[in-house]
């Protein structure tokens, strides 16, 4: 069972404030998850696409990217050729005037009888920018993306970073190679520092007692293990497969919104907003969902989600239905205080001791107060801190977690007061 920390009373008022109180909001950010539905020419037999296939494809998602307007557009299912994804970038997201979308590198490594499909991700070039990646090969390239948040603090080296991580997991009766490959995603992520993990795609799972599922939310380490915005919840409100009740000989897969394939999952600092980025987790959405779809298709009866033009663009385009979900991006200031005349570095994650550097301009007493994230005092204590740089050292005997450092100067000069996540190991 992953228990972390819980937030009960009214002491995460004063938490957040903390938190977020030498900040402005700058932002919000708003992710689309979309599986495209063969956005290739190479489909399988029993889809023919003929010459118009792309065409109609362009139409639809076009008008679904003007509704929905996605600062981060993450795709499963487009052809693994860059042509795919120039066309989408030059035919559908930079159009009609728009000329600020970008897309990540493409991959193709698993290959397989799946070469045909890869995953991708778009982005808004004025809000992020593209970092780095890797991938995970599987049945098909499970690909995660650094991205980060254009602040006007990055001249001062100030960097928030997103890794948005795309899953095209197993379909049919293969729980247990799915939960091979959720195993696979999750022991990338251990070696790699705790941080801002965002996990989404086609994950094609059937219920929560599912390995891949259990592998992502339960996972052994608490620092990684994923949140469900929705709390694993397998209700109407959240079937995303299938748009359509026949096929008619087309690439459709039948049977009606019956199913919970595509998901958005995020790590413990996204969800808590313990480093500058928190889920809007009341934002979740599948598109077109409005609970009275069951076994029907996405546009009849008359979709009381969406306008009709989106319930029919969303029917013609795929037989899955696109996720989102909103970002708070809380920035620092551009401008510094100018009366700020001291700043504090801690080493994080802290292991026995906390180990931070104050420096300050002028000699004084200062003062550290270490809060749970519910907003109660674990620990005080005071230094006395000369002109210059000051090596400050405590022993930290406390539970593994995420804390909130607060330190003051004694007499509040000019009313300084910072706050510092911190991740006790």
């Amino acid at each position: 069972m992953k228990v972390l920390f819980t937030v009960q009373n009214i002491g995460v008022a004063v938490i957040f404030m903390l938190l977020y109180g030498h900040n402005c909001k700058a932002d919000t950010i708003t992710m689309m998850q979309y599986n495209l539905m063969y956005y290739t020419t190479s489909t399988p037999a029993n889809c023919p696409p003929g010459a118009t296939y792309l065409d109609e494809k362009d139409a639809n998602l076009k008008q679904i990217i003007k509704y929905i307007n996605p600062d981060v557009f993450c795709v499963n299912e487009i052809g693994s050729n860059i042509i795919y994804v120039n066309r989408i970038l030059n035919n559908v997201l930079n159009s009609d005037g728009v000329t600020y979308y970008a897309a990540c590198p493409l991959t193709n490594h698993s290959g397989g009888g799946y070469s045909s499909i890869a995953n991708m991700l778009y982005y808004d070039s004025r809000k992020m920018a593209f970092h780095s990646h890797f991938y995970i090969t599987a049945t098909r390239d499970i690909n995660a993306y650094k991205l980060y948040y254009k602040s006007n603090s990055l001249t001062s080296g100030d960097t928030i970073f997103i890794t948005f991580i795309i899953a095209h997991l197993k379909a049919g009766n293969y729980a247990e190679r799915r939960g091979q490959e959720a195993a696979s995603v999750m022991n990338r992520l251990v070696q790699l520092p705790a941080a801002n993990y965002v996990l989404s795609g086609d994950f094609n799972l059937y219920n929560a007692n599912e390995p891949a599922y259990q592998q992502f939310i339960n996972y052994s380490n608490n620092f990684y293990a994923f949140y469900d915005p929705v709390a694993g919840s397998w209700n109407q409100m959240h079937h995303t497969q299938s748009t359509h009740t026949s096929s008619s000989g087309s690439c459709f897969s039948t049977g009606g919104m019956d199913d919970r394939f595509d998901f958005i999952l995020v790590s413990p600092y996204i969800y808590y907003g313990n480093n500058r980025v928190k889920a809007i987790t009341d934002s979740y959405r599948a598109v077109g969902q409005d609970g009275n779809r069951y076994d029907r298709t996405i546009n009849n009866p008359p979709n009381n989600a969406v306008p009709d033009y989106i319930a029919n663009a969303l029917y013609n385009l795929s037989d899955h239905i696109p996720v989102t979900m909103l970002f708070d991006i809380n920035a620092p200031l551009a401008i510094a205080n100018a009366t700020q005349n001291w700043s504090i570095n801690v080493v994080n994650p802290v292991r026995e001791q906390l180990d931070m550097q104050l420096s300050t301009l002028t000699s004084g007493c200062y003062t550290f107060d270490i809060y749970t994230v519910d907003g109660r005092p674990i620990a005080h204590f005071e230094r006395m801190c000369t002109a210059g740089n000051n090596r400050i050292n405590y022993p930290l005997n406390i539970p593994a977690g995420f804390y909130l450092l607060k330190i003051s100067d004694t007499e509040g000069r000019n009313g300084n007061v910072q706050s510092q996540k911190i991740v006790k190991y």
